[in-house]
Protein backbone atom coordinates (compact mmCIF):
# COMPACT_ATOMS: atom_id res chain seq x y z
CA UNK A 1 0.00 0.00 0.00
CA UNK A 2 1.37 3.40 -0.95
CA UNK A 3 2.08 6.07 1.66
CA UNK A 4 -0.37 9.00 1.68
CA UNK A 5 0.85 11.96 -0.37
CA UNK A 6 -0.32 14.57 2.13
CA UNK A 7 0.99 14.93 5.65
CA UNK A 8 -1.57 14.15 8.37
CA UNK A 9 -2.21 16.92 10.88
CA UNK A 10 -2.61 14.50 13.79
CA UNK A 11 0.44 12.72 15.18
CA UNK A 12 0.16 9.37 16.95
CA UNK A 13 2.24 9.56 20.14
CA UNK A 14 1.98 6.23 21.96
CA UNK A 15 -0.04 3.07 22.41
CA UNK A 16 -1.45 1.45 25.52
CA UNK A 17 -2.27 -2.28 25.39
CA UNK A 18 -5.51 -3.33 27.07
CA UNK A 19 -5.51 -6.83 28.59
CA UNK A 20 -8.77 -8.47 29.66
CA UNK A 21 -8.18 -10.41 32.89
CA UNK A 22 -10.30 -12.08 35.58
CA UNK A 23 -8.69 -10.04 38.38
CA UNK A 24 -7.46 -6.49 37.68
CA UNK A 25 -6.01 -6.10 41.18
CA UNK A 26 -3.91 -9.27 40.84
CA UNK A 27 -2.68 -8.05 37.44
CA UNK A 28 -1.82 -4.56 38.63
CA UNK A 29 -0.04 -5.85 41.72
CA UNK A 30 1.95 -8.37 39.66
CA UNK A 31 3.08 -5.63 37.29
CA UNK A 32 4.04 -3.48 40.30
CA UNK A 33 5.76 -6.16 42.38
CA UNK A 34 7.38 -8.26 39.65
CA UNK A 35 7.72 -6.08 36.55
CA UNK A 36 8.48 -2.77 38.28
CA UNK A 37 5.45 -0.77 37.15
CA UNK A 38 3.54 1.81 39.22
CA UNK A 39 -0.20 1.41 39.77
CA UNK A 40 -1.88 4.56 38.46
CA UNK A 41 -5.34 3.65 39.71
CA UNK A 42 -8.31 1.34 40.04
CA UNK A 43 -11.85 2.12 38.96
CA UNK A 44 -15.09 1.05 40.65
CA UNK A 45 -15.48 -1.10 43.75
CA UNK A 46 -14.70 -3.91 43.37
CA UNK A 47 -12.23 -2.81 40.68
CA UNK A 48 -13.13 -3.59 37.07
CA UNK A 49 -10.37 -1.49 35.49
CA UNK A 50 -6.77 -0.60 36.35
CA UNK A 51 -3.83 1.16 34.73
CA UNK A 52 -0.14 0.59 35.41
CA UNK A 53 2.84 2.52 34.07
CA UNK A 54 6.60 2.29 33.86
CA UNK A 55 8.25 5.39 32.47
CA UNK A 56 6.31 6.20 29.27
CA UNK A 57 4.66 2.77 29.00
CA UNK A 58 1.09 2.25 30.20
CA UNK A 59 -0.92 -0.97 30.25
CA UNK A 60 -4.63 -1.18 31.03
CA UNK A 61 -6.48 -4.09 32.60
CA UNK A 62 -10.20 -4.64 32.19
CA UNK A 63 -12.11 -7.26 34.16
CA UNK A 64 -13.42 -10.12 32.04
CA UNK A 65 -17.15 -10.75 31.89
CA UNK A 66 -18.69 -13.74 33.64
CA UNK A 67 -15.35 -15.23 34.70
CA UNK A 68 -14.06 -15.68 31.16
CA UNK A 69 -10.41 -16.75 31.11
CA UNK A 70 -7.70 -14.50 29.66
CA UNK A 71 -6.96 -14.93 25.98
CA UNK A 72 -3.32 -14.05 25.30
CA UNK A 73 -2.35 -14.03 21.63
CA UNK A 74 -0.34 -17.24 22.12
CA UNK A 75 -3.70 -19.06 22.35
CA UNK A 76 -4.35 -18.16 18.71
CA UNK A 77 -0.87 -18.06 17.16
CA UNK A 78 2.33 -19.87 18.09
CA UNK A 79 5.08 -17.52 19.31
CA UNK A 80 2.68 -14.56 19.41
CA UNK A 81 3.27 -11.51 21.59
CA UNK A 82 0.80 -9.30 23.42
CA UNK A 83 3.02 -6.23 23.75
CA UNK A 84 6.35 -5.21 22.22
CA UNK A 85 8.07 -2.64 24.41
CA UNK A 86 11.14 -0.62 23.40
CA UNK A 87 13.69 -0.12 26.18
CA UNK A 88 17.13 1.45 26.43
CA UNK A 89 18.90 -1.40 28.30
CA UNK A 90 17.65 -4.97 27.94
CA UNK A 91 20.45 -6.44 30.07
CA UNK A 92 19.73 -4.15 33.03
CA UNK A 93 16.01 -4.92 32.76
CA UNK A 94 16.76 -8.65 32.56
CA UNK A 95 18.82 -8.50 35.78
CA UNK A 96 16.07 -6.52 37.52
CA UNK A 97 13.26 -8.82 36.41
CA UNK A 98 15.25 -11.92 37.38
CA UNK A 99 15.78 -10.50 40.87
CA UNK A 100 12.03 -9.82 41.18
CA UNK A 101 11.12 -13.40 40.19
CA UNK A 102 9.60 -12.63 36.78
CA UNK A 103 8.74 -15.53 34.51
CA UNK A 104 11.47 -15.18 31.87
CA UNK A 105 10.55 -17.20 28.79
CA UNK A 106 13.64 -16.22 26.80
CA UNK A 107 16.70 -14.39 28.16
CA UNK A 108 18.16 -11.54 26.10
CA UNK A 109 19.04 -12.64 22.58
CA UNK A 110 19.96 -10.95 19.31
CA UNK A 111 17.46 -11.53 16.50
CA UNK A 112 18.14 -11.62 12.76
CA UNK A 113 16.31 -8.30 12.41
CA UNK A 114 18.94 -6.64 14.69
CA UNK A 115 16.82 -6.31 17.79
CA UNK A 116 18.08 -7.49 21.17
CA UNK A 117 15.05 -8.96 22.94
CA UNK A 118 13.88 -10.35 26.27
CA UNK A 119 10.61 -12.32 26.50
CA UNK A 120 8.56 -12.35 29.71
CA UNK A 121 5.16 -13.80 30.62
CA UNK A 122 2.86 -12.20 33.20
CA UNK A 123 0.64 -13.89 35.79
CA UNK A 124 -2.22 -14.40 33.31
CA UNK A 125 -0.12 -15.60 30.36
CA UNK A 126 0.28 -12.33 28.45
CA UNK A 127 3.67 -12.15 26.75
CA UNK A 128 5.75 -8.99 26.80
CA UNK A 129 8.81 -8.59 24.61
CA UNK A 130 11.27 -5.93 25.76
CA UNK A 131 13.55 -4.88 22.91
CA UNK A 132 16.44 -2.65 21.87
CA UNK A 133 17.05 -1.81 18.22
CA UNK A 134 20.76 -2.37 17.55
CA UNK A 135 20.76 -1.70 13.80
CA UNK A 136 22.45 1.66 14.27
CA UNK A 137 25.18 0.36 16.60
CA UNK A 138 28.66 -0.28 15.23
CA UNK A 139 29.45 -3.94 14.62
Amino acid sequence: MAEPQTKAAAKCKSICPHFVVPDVVASAEYYRDVLGFKILGYWLDPPVFAIVARNDIEIQFGKSDSGNVPSPNIARRQSALDAYIWVNDVDALYAELQSRGAKILEPPAMRVYKCYELLVEDNFGFRLCFSMDTSSLAS
